[in-house]
């Protein structure tokens, strides 16, 4: 391994676009954390949520709020998982973090914007073709 792979194996990379996307500060800063624990290969990790609150300085509630805006978003998926106690019980794990492909994430927001463009459009035409009678 060259000394500029030794110097990067311990950084990671967030997209410039995650600024255009109006993402709250502690939005940024929980996906942020997300992708540095993120396995580069499934991008899947598996950090509780007081892990994340201890990292990013929130509580557990506030961390959960950010994770779930995250999801509503499009940016994450969360899936639940299950592990068996030493007494034989099934608990719930950690939840899996899947971190969505950013290109996916901007190609759906511009679906989006373009089906609300489109929506207004047709209302537009809608009313320019059908007046509403003014009331006397």
């Amino acid at each position: 391994m060259n000394e500029k792979q030794k110097r990067l194996r311990n950084q990671f990379v967030l997209p410039n676009e995650i600024f255009d996307l109006g993402l709250s500060g502690g939005e940024i800063l929980v996906y942020a954390f997300l992708i540095r624990c993120e396995d580069r290969k499934t991008y899947t990790c598996y950090p509780s949520y007081d892990t994340i609150g201890s990292a990013c300085g929130m509580s557990r509630n506030t961390v959960g709020k950010y994770v779930s805006l995250l999801e509503q978003k499009g940016l994450i998926r969360t899936e639940p998982t299950f592990f068996t106690s030493k007494d034989g019980k099934k608990r719930n794990g950690n939840l899996c973090f899947r971190i969505l492909p950013f290109g996916e994430v901007l190609d759906a927001r511009f679906r989006n914007q373009l089906a609300r463009a489109n929506t207004e459009r047709r209302l537009q035409e809608y009313d320019r073709k059908h007046p509403r009678k003014e009331a006397t």
